[in-house]
């Protein structure tokens, strides 16, 4: 591949380290020449992500919580400054307290539930909101979920059910913005040795079980991942909107 994002403006959401899924996104899309904006959320990621964005070669490494509504009208006021018309959006943000992903499901508080689906599945609504009109030719947003939102994943808990909801919310979006060219889509990416993973009990000892059982007979490369969504990103992807697209190996179709 080569030049697929050339001349397009991308922001990427959710970086926090090399390992993280939304750098290898993040990577990709300056390897088919994007002009790429990374997102910090405050002081303690700040010095992380800005080292990571200087690799990157990003253009701007802005400030954003996106759980407070002051912050996101200023990344879109800080991104015309950038460029005219953003092109692309990538939503990699997902939180659950710890607590909430090692006991059960059943004693999940109002608090915890309420938190995960707003970091989780909520945000995106405020982002597609905030940023959509500066999509003035059109463009792409895609999320980050996980095979949890449709079946139970042990452990996975509440944010299986944020999941779900985000998903929900790819495909109001999607035939909301449609209209103004713009694809809503989530990528469903294979269990990868992340952070956000091993804050779930049990998930990377158990990906070589999954590895095992998936038809390719191995786990996710977030290379692929990253590939996917540059696809949906990119002019290959226009005619695609409001789906959920598994990069797992083939391990969804499996019964077990």
């Amino acid at each position: 591949m080569s030049g697929l994002l050339l001349g397009k403006t991308a922001l990427v959401l959710g970086v926090a380290n090399r390992w993280s899924i939304a750098y290898s996104i993040a990577s990709a899309f300056v390897r088919e020449g994007a002009q790429l904006v990374l997102t910090f959320q405050g002081e303690r990621q700040r010095q992380t992500v800005e080292e990571l964005g200087q690799d990157l070669k990003a253009v701007r490494v802005l400030n954003c919580d996106v759980t407070k509504p002051e912050e996101l009208t200023q990344l879109a006021v800080d991104l015309k400054e950038v460029s005219p018309t953003l092109d692309a959006v990538v939503h990699s943000i997902a939180f659950a307290n710890k607590e909430d992903l090692t006991n059960p499901f059943l004693q999940t508080g109002r608090d915890g539930f309420l938190l995960a689906q707003e970091v989780s599945a909520y945000s995106l609504v405020a982002v597609a909101r905030t940023l959509a009109p500066s999509m003035t030719e059109g463009g792409a947003i895609t999320t980050l979920t996980y095979l949890g939102s449709t079946r139970v994943i042990p452990n996975y808990n509440v944010m299986g059910v944020a999941k779900a909801s985000l998903e929900a919310c790819v495909r109001y979006l999607a035939a909301e913005l449609g209209p103004t060219k713009i694809r809503v889509n989530a990528v469903s990416a294979g269990p990868i040795k992340t952070a956000s993973a091993r804050a779930v009990k049990d998930m990377t000892k158990n990906m070589e079980g999954l590895a095992s059982r998936a038809p390719l007979r191995r786990n996710t490369d977030p290379a692929e991942v990253a590939d996917a969504v540059v696809f949906l990103s990119s002019d290959l992807g226009r005619g695609v909107t409001g789906n959920t697209l598994f990069v797992d190996a083939g391990y969804q179709i499996m019964g077990a």
